[in-house]
């Protein structure tokens, strides 16, 4: 677990481990959210990026038989 410090401006540093695991660069978008007492950073990835990260998920879903 890393500890960050906020600066007077309200600033924050990603620590260098953090920022190399997830491939973060420099002017890269990252959405923050409020969730219960804490705050989450998501790293905003390009829908190009994205393709194939469902690759080898079930997609099977059992339907009521009238949806068939």
């Amino acid at each position: 677990m890393e500890t960050l410090t906020v600066s007077p401006k309200f600033q924050v540093v990603i620590p260098k481990v953090i920022r190399e695991s997830l491939k973060l660069a420099p002017g890269q978008k990252i959405q923050a959210v409020q969730y219960e007492n804490r705050i989450e950073l998501i790293p905003v990835r390009p829908i190009k990026k994205m393709r194939g990260f469902l690759k080898g998920i079930d997609s099977t879903v059992s339907r009521e038989n009238d949806r068939l």
